[in-house]
């Protein structure tokens, strides 16, 4: 049977910041791989928990932490004693500043493990308590006050990780971070530097300097990267063939497009598709 589309979770939040669900809770053992519309922590106190994040293997062993952000394939297909929160988020709840050091560890390093004593565990609790007193004054304010404490515990943590504290800070991280927001809008519209040097109100060079000095690579390879990432998600979670994928993603000439996926992963969309690891199951 055809699967012509990534399943899609919206709107499951609506006007609410903040939703919480105990990992006991869980019933199915192997999740519909999906998106959503919205952030999900997975806050960790004890166990093991598998998880697929766009075709990644995501591992979590005792107290842990991770994001997935809004727009990414994932599922859970293991969990062992598992003891913590699925805490759900929208994304219009987060600040500004926090969802853009998320974006900028999106598919880099999301999980990370952490202190069975650590704040987020205790920020969770009275996340807890403040949702379930639904006529307390104040309610909405505490609860955004307290989504802000917790992402910035995690990101806080997930930065830590990475040593990368120096990063996150001056213009030129932020010229890309808004550079990286673009691409996530308009990848499938706009496929080269010079177009989102002109949204950036810069130069193709300056842009290039910026994002090169900021991250290590070209401004083209954090392109290329996002085409190839929802190029790979379609061909591993969707029955839509190359030539629909390419279309999909704004090719017209769908032979160009497998030339171009052969050339920055090595392999053909088919042999790709082909490839997928045991722990993906369709």
């Amino acid at each position: 049977m055809k699967k012509p589309a990534i399943l899609l979770h919206q709107d499951e939040l609506k006007d609410m910041a903040v939703d919480i669900m105990s990992i006991n809770d869980l019933i199915e053992p192997i999740q519909t791989a999906h998106r959503d519309d919205h952030y999900m922590f997975i806050i960790q106190q004890n166990g093991y928990f598998l998880w697929e994040l766009d075709f990644a293997k995501i591992t979590l062993s005792g107290p842990s932490i991770c994001f997935i952000a809004p727009g990414q394939v994932h599922r859970h297909l293991k969990f062992n004693k598992c003891g913590g929160w699925l805490v759900f988020v929208n994304p219009s709840s987060i600040p500004n500043a926090h969802r853009e050091m998320f974006d900028s560890y999106l598919n880099v390093n999301q999980s990370t493990s952490v202190q069975q004593d650590d704040a987020v565990f205790q920020i969770v609790a009275l996340l807890l308590k403040i949702l379930d007193q639904k006529s307390l004054p104040l309610q909405k304010a505490l609860l955004t006050s307290l989504v802000e404490t917790l992402t910035g515990l995690i990101i806080s943590h997930i930065v830590q990780l990475q040593n990368s504290t120096h990063l996150m800070s001056g213009q030129k991280y932020h010229t890309f971070v808004r550079f990286k927001q673009q691409i996530t809008e308009k990848y499938k519209e706009l496929k080269q530097v010079k177009a989102y040097a002109v949204l950036l109100h810069i130069t193709p060079l300056h842009l290039n300097e910026v994002v090169k000095e900021t991250t290590g690579f070209s401004a083209s390879h954090w392109i290329n990267q996002e085409i190839l990432l929802e190029a790979k998600r379609m061909l591993y979670y969707t029955s839509l063939d190359v030539k629909e994928i390419a279309y999909v993603l704004g090719y017209d000439d769908h032979a160009y497009f497998s030339r171009f996926f052969k050339k920055h992963t090595g392999m053909t969309a088919l042999e790709f598709r082909n490839s997928k690891p045991s722990f993906v199951q369709s």
